[in-house]
């Protein structure tokens, strides 16, 4: 006896909208407009009966054959160095909420801090033609002409300088370092320190900046600069540095709320206290901040109405490209000598 091949089981034919719309019985523009959320409303009761249809059948909208009739891809992609960071991960969250509010789906990428990945991830991003590209850049000044070729809109993330041609979102750095020092020299001191995050791109950081111009305005000379990434084990390293350093200051200005963390936990181990022997103010305002002992004063920043503009900027941004610039909010606890609230 002949063994018969094996034929492989024929393909179970692919549901149409028009499929749905005779087991539902309406029309295919209602199919559409229920699968598309408009623009013409629908009543609750056939709604329902299209959902069904749609459930039973398996169907799923073509979204390829929408994009190539709407010229658009309903997608936003997001670029960051970093989204184990809890503040790029709250960042990205609050600008896909904002996003989906607006209809359009987002797409994110990790660069992992390197500026290679990064230019890796904006020209796949760009080669799938999503609508715009969120970019929070490794670089001070980020090469977008992969973009500008393709007309795809960008907005710079976490940016708080103006770059001509583009929209940018982002903190006032400047200001949030020199309200930093500002603070803790009205708690009496006159030795500031500073933790400042190493960046990838060349050029001064605002809030080093900042820090700078705010002891300048107070009459102060500058204090011990330690540079360190922007984790807990950067803050953990500069603390242990200070642990055995003859000209410690009585307080600290940390580029970012994990710095501190990583500080906090070195000076415990060292038996420092915070802040009756060193205090130390931090910048984000992220949850954490709020939960390590003491909690961290901070200059927070305010994330949903940055996330806001961005998806604003990029959904309705016409000609005009500006620089929103958002102020960090003093957040003050236990760390910089307030008290509790």
């Amino acid at each position: 006896m002949v063994a018969m091949p094996h034929l492989p089981t024929p393909a179970k034919p692919t549901a149409t909208r028009k499929d749905v719309a005779q087991l539902a019985g309406v029309s295919t523009a209602v199919v559409s407009y229920v699968v598309n959320g408009g623009p013409k409303r629908v009543s609750p009761a056939t709604e329902a009966k299209v959902r069904d249809a749609i459930a039973a059948l398996g169907y799923r909208p073509n979204a390829a054959a929408r994009a190539l009739k709407l010229g658009s891809s309903e997608m936003l992609g997001m670029v960051v160095p970093d989204i184990t960071s809890p503040f790029f991960a709250t960042l990205t969250h609050a600008v896909e909420e904002a996003a989906v509010a607006r209809g359009y789906a987002l797409l994110m990428a990790n660069s992992g801090g390197s500026l290679s990945a990064e230019r890796r991830a904006v020209e796949q991003l760009a080669s799938r033609r999503v609508d715009g590209v969120f970019l929070s850049s490794v670089l001070f000044e980020p090469d977008l002409r992969e973009l500008e070729a393709m007309e795809i809109p960008a907005v710079l993330l976490n940016h708080s300088t103006e770059s001509p041609g583009f929209d940018s979102v982002g903190v006032d750095f400047v200001e949030a370092g020199r309200a930093a020092v500002e603070h803790l020299v009205s708690h009496g001191h006159r030795n500031i320190g500073l933790i400042m995050g190493i960046t990838t791109g060349g050029g001064l950081d605002g809030r080093e900046a900042g820090w700078r111009k705010g002891l300048e305005d107070a009459g102060l000379p500058v204090g011990p600069v330690m540079r360190q990434p922007f984790d807990r084990d950067g803050g953990y390293q500069a603390g242990k540095w200070l642990l055995n350093s003859a000209e410690r200051p009585t307080a600290i200005f940390a580029s970012s709320d994990l710095i501190a963390v990583g500080l906090l936990r070195a000076f415990h181990e060292g038996g420092v206290r915070v802040p009756d022997d060193v205090a130390i103010v931090s910048f984000d305002g992220l949850a954490e901040s709020e939960y390590c002992w003491p909690p961290l004063t901070t200059l927070a920043q305010p994330v949903e109405e940055m996330a806001q503009a961005a998806v604003e900027a990029l959904v309705e941004g016409g000609g005009h490209k500006s620089n929103r610039r958002f102020h960090a909010t003093l957040v003050r606890r236990e760390s910089c000598g307030c008290g509790a609230p």
